[in-house]
């Protein structure tokens, strides 16, 4: 029988001491941390808190306005696309002073750059109407978590368009919010409205999925006007390209809801809409603001940080939209939709490491 420690033998040498505490290591984080913050101004990090919170607070105030739109007797998806996009002054407010304070001038237009504006104002018109489709027929805690498949498009379309590199953890992140869309989809018979029938539920569904695609599509054309055409990334010239889209997309979507006479019928919806007109008018102005300022918010976040932090926050409103429509709305929560939640919190945590990881190569 083998005594517990030879002689000579040092008890450090059975159990060895960790070479880097857990402490020390909260340490080198803190001061990695304040190194950071010293790069950067006290302006930057007011900016980048500000934009943070536009993202978390007005998107998911969006998606609640839209819905409410619909609960409160609001029949006509063309207004809501409408109103998505009629807050495009809000990005010339902002931009016209850009010009002054960084004393750049606009970017020259040319007839590629117009074209490729008006094909992307297009796009987005036909990616809200989608939207608008969705929010018409499935609960906003729903449409918001199926909404989060456009991630996996942008990756798809980003390899397909613009060559971004996919790894392991991003092909990852594809299967497991491809699988918490499927969970949704059995959730069908305890996730609807009172008024909404079972094919209706599943014509929300589809529209969701389409507007995911086309808004991931959009996102992959939008790098690649940046790469082929412009060839910079200074904040004014992002700006540009936003309220250039913003504008088409609010030229056809205006021709659409004239078209469709839904623009004519707004008075007599207003004097029916539960609230009055006055109720009516402020949940349109509040859902253009909402949207303009989470799309102004997620733009700023781009270029003050990095991606992986717009993916961060973007992950984030997910659960803040469905707990929002839970509170407000009085949405369902079933085990279905909370197990489709974490899977896509899951995904988002992959898709995040996988995309530090190529932006690591990168540099």
């Amino acid at each position: 029988m083998q005594p517990l420690l030879e002689q000579g033998d040092r008890m450090e040498e059975a159990s060895p001491e960790p070479s880097v505490s857990f402490w020390s290591q909260i340490s080198t984080f803190k001061a990695r941390v304040w190194e950071a913050y010293k790069r950067k101004s006290t302006s930057h990090w007011v900016l980048l808190f500000l934009s943070s919170a536009a993202m978390l607070v007005a998107f998911p105030a969006s998606s609640i306005l839209s819905r409410l739109y619909y609960s409160n007797g609001g029949t006509s998806e063309w207004i809501v696309s409408w109103v998505a996009v009629a807050g495009w002054p809000l990005t010339a407010l902002l931009l016209f002073p850009t010009y002054f304070f960084s004393k750049t001038l606009p970017t020259p237009l040319n007839l590629k750059l117009i074209l490729s504006y008006i094909v992307l104002g297009f796009l987005s018109a036909a990616d809200n109407l989608m939207y608008a489709y969705a929010y018409a027929y499935l609960p906003a805690s729903t449409a918001a978590l199926i909404a989060s498949t456009s991630l996996v498009f942008s990756a798809l379309f980003g390899y397909l368009l613009v060559k971004n590199k996919l790894n392991a953890s991003i092909i990852n992140a594809i299967v497991f919010i491809t699988a918490a869309m499927t969970i949704i989809a059995l959730d069908s018979s305890s996730d609807t409205y009172g008024n909404i029938t079972t094919s209706q539920y599943i014509m929300g569904y589809i529209w969701d999925i389409l507007g995911s695609a086309l808004h991931g599509l959009i996102f992959a054309l939008s790098e690649l006007v940046f790469v082929k055409l412009l060839g910079r990334r200074s904040f004014h010239v992002v700006l540009e390209q936003q309220l250039m889209v913003s504008l088409f997309a609010f030229v056809f979507t205006t021709i659409g809801v004239i078209v469709s006479g839904d623009f004519q019928g707004m008075k007599s919806e207003a004097k029916s809409f539960k609230g009055g007109s006055t109720s009516y008018i402020l949940v349109l102005i509040w859902s253009a603001i909402t949207f303009q300022l989470g799309v102004l918010g997620a733009t700023a976040v781009l270029f003050l940080a990095s991606t992986v932090l717009a993916g961060v926050l973007n992950a984030i409103r997910v659960p803040l939209t469905s707990i929002a429509a839970v509170i407000l709305l009085h949405d369902s929560m079933s085990s279905f939709k909370i197990l489709s939640l974490v899977v896509t919190f899951w995904g988002f945590g992959s898709y995040i490491y996988g995309s530090s990881s190529v932006s690591k190569e990168s540099s």
